[in-house]
């Protein structure tokens, strides 16, 4: 087991101050990157809980639709991979007088899952780029004799994981459902399911969906969840799913001496880079001041949000963490 010791740093709009009930009435929407669901849903239920006059009501959508929806002015926060352009904050300006504050929240690890019968247990970064790119279509070419074809299961084609994977790994203009091996679905859900069940199956899937902890938190009612999050003192377990098996991922190049050491998404692997596959969160907001999605923007990138984005398995970005050994 491994035991992250996280102290959290405040910056930049955690710094706001929003007493209770103060600006934090009313009701407003979030669209949010798929990946993210089961992240953003406990901030909202802890948010709700600590404003009670205050309700945020979220659209887990794909990136591409959570971009669209505020270049349209139709939301007024999202939650993506990538900050907003300087020509995309230019045009809210011009065209709807609309500020953009944008902060990253998280840094977020693509995970590879496989079923609990593969026996598959670690890839090179170099072997996940030939499985996307049809070099490696089989089982047996990374182990053993079964000679199936890989059935890559990855969610909808405009969210931030695939375009991930896809900048990463593949030539530009060429897509991962190229892949004649390649099956999407509606979302993480249906990926983690598909890999259950089906022993051939290799997922791509956001960190945030295989960790174990915050599905015990929400065993919790709200309000010691809400204590809990509040202690700036303790030390945060993270363990990840025993349902399917997490794949290790190692990175052999010159910058590492070609370290073949492969490791598992943990959060102190993702903030020491040896897990490889990371990208970051970003929050973007163009609420204004004194509105209920200005409060939950502070509340999200303040000290207790950031504590719930632990609990998920991503890394909060305003973070310091180690890994203490258990003996």
């Amino acid at each position: 087991m491994l035991l992250l010791s996280a102290l959290l740093v405040l910056g930049g709009a955690s710094c706001t101050k929003v007493k209770r009930g103060e600006y934090a009435k009313g009701s407003a929407t979030v669209f949010c990157d798929d990946g993210f669901r089961n992240a953003i849903q406990e901030e909202i239920e802890v948010f709700e809980y600590s404003y009670p006059e205050s309700s945020i009501i979220p659209f887990f959508v794909s990136e591409q639709e959570a971009i669209d929806t505020m270049l349209t002015d139709n939301t007024q926060a999202i939650v993506i991979t990538r900050e907003f352009t300087k020509e995309e904050r230019e045009y809210m300006k011009s065209k709807f007088k609309r500020v953009v504050r944008q902060h990253c929240i998280a840094i977020d690890a693509v995970a590879l899952i496989t079923n609990k019968n593969n026996n598959v247990q670690s890839l090179s970064v170099s072997e996940i780029g030939d499985i996307l790119n049809g070099k490696i279509t089989r089982w047996s070419q990374l182990a053993g004799n079964d000679t199936t074809s890989i059935k890559l299961v990855f969610d909808n084609v405009g969210s931030s994981t695939v375009s991930y994977m896809r900048d990463r790994f593949l030539p530009e203009g060429k897509k991962i459902s190229d892949n004649p091996n390649a099956f999407a679905q509606k979302d993480n859900a249906s990926v983690f399911d598909i890999v259950k069940k089906d022993r051939d199956a290799l997922g791509i899937i956001s960190v945030s969906w295989l960790g174990n902890d915050l599905s015990d938190a929400k065993k919790v009612p709200v309000d010691q969840r809400y204590k809990d999050y509040q202690n700036q003192n303790d030390t945060i377990a993270t363990e990840l799913t025993t349902e399917v098996n997490v794949v290790k991922v190692s990175n052999p190049t010159e910058a590492n001496d070609f370290n073949p050491v492969a490791y598992k998404p943990y959060q102190a692997y993702i903030n020491s880079g040896e897990y490889p596959l990371f990208r970051k969160v970003y929050m973007i907001s163009t609420a204004p001041n004194s509105t209920v999605l200005h409060s939950f923007y502070s509340f999200v990138t303040g000290f207790a949000g950031q504590k719930i984005l632990m609990k998920t398995g991503i890394l909060p970005y305003n973070s310091h963490a180690r890994v203490v050994e258990l003996k």
